[in-house]
């Protein structure tokens, strides 16, 4: 499965919901977390995604009211 990584606003998210969100089932566009790194104090969230393609990425967001700045295409050295 591809991999993305992207970046956006924290905003009301928690940590305790970002937590919840790693071991989410993939979702109906396909996309599951591979890793969620967050800092609070700059408002800052970096997701990491495996998704079929990056518009599944921008569907799964969107669908939670969050837009991201930006979406690239990664490799991982993760298993």
């Amino acid at each position: 499965m591809p991999k993305f990584i992207d970046t956006h606003p924290m905003g009301k998210l928690t940590p305790a919901q970002l937590k919840h969100l790693q071991s989410a089932a993939p979702d109906e566009f396909g996309v599951s977390h591979h890793d969620i790194l967050f800092n609070a104090q700059e408002d800052r969230v970096y997701c990491v995604l495996d998704a079929p393609t990056q518009d599944a990425v921008h569907q799964h967001h969107r669908k939670a009211g969050i837009e991201c700045e930006w979406v690239h295409s990664v490799e991982s050295t993760r298993t």
